[in-house]
């Protein structure tokens, strides 16, 4: 049985130990278990997070392996290899599938039965093999998705249109990756079509925002890779958004990435569009209206995530 006070982080990296410590911070959980192939490094994780604690909620935190993680509500799943400079996109594709095959069938046989968070890349194609691997109903298998890429974009909107980004709705959907885009059809502001906020702003070039904006938030972590040479402040507060909807059970609606089963005519995929998350993971998927243009680029972006997905052997 799940404990709802418990929570397991499996990979120690920046990542990990940047979602940890936001999840440390966040007061959903009194136990959080550390779990990295190297344990001393879990181990120094946990004992300088947990310094922390006298500022923050109680919280017992410690390294352990997949047995301690066996009775946590959402296993988060941070471990993975980086590209390579020379490296293709298939080669980090099959590596890290490889990585996963070492560490999903340990989480499957532990008899863990919560939700399993994937925030490892390539999320989409890593949160169809967790599917595929771990035993566990498909809608309890989720991964990061497009949510920080949404951050980005309304984050990028606000100072556009100098407006707190909290009230900025838009969706970055389909891959999280290159061939991800911007619904920008349904993007609202306080419940007005963005088209129309702009103009009362006096923003009337939009095609030329749009792509500008839209490109900015791809590359954002090319960027960031640039000049500190790794991300992870901002998908651990994306973390901490997606466990809070779970433990919570908010219903809220969140771009993460799921199995498809017919949504926009696709099927046996993880893909990023709006859901509905709540206790028990996936409630259901939003259907966003989108233009003709935005629907070509969500089929594009799962052709491109097919042709690498057909090329994995996803065999535990």
């Amino acid at each position: 049985m799940a404990n709802d006070r418990k929570v397991a982080v499996v990979g120690c990296g920046f990542v990990g130990s940047s979602s940890a410590f936001a999840l440390m911070q966040s007061g959903l959980f009194s136990e959080m278990v550390l779990i990295d192939v190297d344990r001393k490094r879990a181990e120094g994780e946990a004992l300088d997070i947990a310094h922390g604690i006298p500022f923050a909620s109680p919280c017992r935190i410690y390294a352990g392996d997949y047995a301690d993680a066996a009775d946590a509500a959402i296993i988060v799943v941070t471990a993975g290899a980086a590209q390579k400079p020379g490296e293709t996109r298939l080669d980090l594709v099959n590596k890290n599938v490889g990585i996963f095959k070492s560490i999903i069938p340990q989480i499957r046989d532990s008899g863990f039965d919560g939700i399993l968070l994937i925030v490892s890349n390539p999320v989409d194609v890593l949160t169809y093999a967790a599917i595929r691997m771990s035993g566990l109903p498909e809608g309890r298998v989720i991964g990061s998705g497009t949510v920080l890429d949404t951050a980005r974009l309304k984050f990028m909107l606000g100072q556009h249109l100098s407006v707190d980004p909290r009230d900025v709705h838009a969706y970055i959907m389909g891959e999280h990756g290159d061939s991800e885009f911007a619904a920008w059809s349904s993007a609202m502001v306080a419940g007005v079509p963005l088209s129309t906020f702009c103009e009362m702003l006096g923003h009337h070039d939009h095609e030329a925002s749009e792509a500008r904006i839209a490109e900015s938030v791809k590359n954002s972590a090319y960027e960031i890779i640039e000049k500190k040479h790794a991300t992870y402040y901002g998908i651990a507060m994306s973390v901490k958004r997606i466990c809070t909807a779970i433990m919570r059970d908010e219903d809220c609606v969140l771009p993460v990435s799921s199995l498809m089963v017919g949504e926009y005519g696709l099927n046996d995929i993880a893909i990023s569009m709006p859901t509905v998350v709540g206790r028990d993971g996936v409630v259901c998927r939003v259907p966003v209206s989108l233009s003709e243009g935005e629907m070509g680029k969500l089929q594009d972006s799962a052709a491109a995530l097919k042709a690498i997905m057909d090329q994995v052997d996803f065999e535990a």
